[in-house]
């Protein structure tokens, strides 16, 4: 009698369990993308910034070229931690 009770019970105590963790994975992930969103709209505003600001002084094709190769350096900086990090 009290065996079926228990697993009754256990059961439930799991399925609680499983939607805390899949509630705290859900939470996770919306913050990751959120911080990811905000990361890329950030570095669009600064991208348009610093054009006008260097197409001020240069050339639209001068400020683009000179935002490339930010950019460039700042993709290759990456990628030499990122796999420094891997091993």
């Amino acid at each position: 009698m009290i065996g079926p009770l228990l697993r009754v019970a256990a059961s439930a105590a799991a399925a609680r369990s499983l939607r805390v963790a899949a509630h705290d994975a859900a939470r996770s992930a919306m913050l990751t993308i959120g911080a990811a969103l905000a990361v890329g709209v950030g570095a669009l505003c600064l991208t348009c910034s610093a054009f006008i600001l260097i197409a001020r002084s240069l050339d639209p094709a001068a400020a683009w070229a000179i935002l490339g190769a930010f950019w460039g350096l700042a993709g290759l900086l990456y990628f030499t931690v990122a796999r420094g990090r891997r091993g």
